[in-house]
């Protein structure tokens, strides 16, 4: 049997996208496909765009919510598929891309695909996702480094319906957070890196992504700042909370988690935020987080980098520049080949 998909489309007055995406999700024919709508009340259009399509539509709705992430809850409650993901009003698929994902999760052991989209922007590719962050054997780093390509990641629901949806009180990194729900329950078993290019995913002046950097940023310190607090580190508390948390404060569901696997994913957190820091020539911030980063959790591979980072933060600030500078340079050279 085909395995049923349910795609949600979160939407609040995009409807200069909003047609493609919903083309892009019904010209895929999938055979067993169930598709959701939930709109928070657009004014622009979007609404005759939508019933345009609603013969095709299992369920949708226009009226005022809380933002994305509620949508996105109010979308999963009527889901009913075995495979589960969102796709914004602004993305859209690539052809065939539910015929992969469907032929990925005919595997029985698959709880999680994680492919690869096109960035686009003005409607040129100008890269290739990498792709959702795996670290093979690393369960704590991948926690820790915490990068989600949400897009192109499809979940088995029932996986979902253990940890539930998304965080309503998050508005940036909602998929992170799932993300991190997900591997703290579930681990690394069942998931699965393929480069197959599924989604489009749209960059353009407006999208949360290009213009809201230090929010996404501030709600990520503030997911570690509460395992910290959890598991009452305060001196890691209180350095996380320099680097910026959101006005409001944020609540996730961490509890019943192994507090080992707490405990290295957040010194990992800080492992990314020291590179970050050093890439960034920001030294003084860096120099913070190396007397509270606890080495001894750090795979060989890692602990050889750090030390590295570490042995350079001894250099004069002019030539740890030009460093950073050449590896920057190198690196978007290498991007692009």
């Amino acid at each position: 049997m085909i395995p049923r998909i349910s795609i949600v489309t979160p939407s609040f007055n995009q409807g200069q996208y909003l047609e493609q995406t919903i083309d892009s999700v019904l010209s895929q024919n999938h055979p067993n496909l169930e598709y959701i709508i939930i709109d928070g009340g657009s004014t622009d259009g979007s609404v005759e765009i939508i019933k345009k399509y609603e013969k095709h539509l299992d369920y949708w709705t226009s009226e005022k919510d809380n933002g994305q992430s509620h949508a996105i809850n109010k979308g999963f409650v009527h889901a009913t598929g075995d495979i589960f993901n969102w796709l914004n009003s602004d993305d859209y698929y690539l052809p065939d891309a539910l015929k992969t994902v469907t032929e990925h999760f005919v595997d029985p052991s698959l709880s999680v695909l994680c492919a690869k989209s096109r960035i686009v922007q003005e409607g040129k590719t100008i890269k290739i996702s990498s792709g959702t962050d795996i670290y093979e054997s690393n369960l704590a780093k991948t926690i820790g480094w915490a990068r989600i390509d949400q897009p192109e990641t499809f979940f088995r629901k029932s996986c979902l319906d253990k940890i539930g949806g998304v965080n309503q009180n998050l508005h940036y990194v909602m998929d992170k957070e799932l993300w991190m729900r997900y591997l703290f329950h579930f681990g690394l078993d069942g998931v699965k890196e393929v480069d197959d290019q599924l989604v489009a995913f749209r960059l353009h002046e407006t999208s949360k992504t290009s213009t809201r950097q230090l929010d996404f940023e501030a709600e990520t310190n503030a997911l570690f700042y509460q395992i910290a607090t959890d598991l009452d580190l305060v001196d890691l508390a209180v350095e996380i909370a320099k680097m910026g948390l959101p006005k409001q404060s944020i609540v996730s569901n961490f509890n019943n988690i192994n507090d080992k696997l707490c405990y290295q994913s957040l010194h990992y957190f800080l492992l990314y935020q020291y590179e970050r820091y050093y890439a960034e020539n920001q030294f003084e911030k860096a120099k913070s987080l190396a007397y509270i980063l606890d080495l001894g959790i750090l795979d060989q591979n890692d602990l050889v980098g750090y030390k590295k980072i570490s042995h350079r933060m001894n250099y004069p600030v002019a030539l740890k520049k030009i460093i950073n500078w050449l590896s920057s340079l190198v690196s978007k050279l290498n991007s692009k080949s």
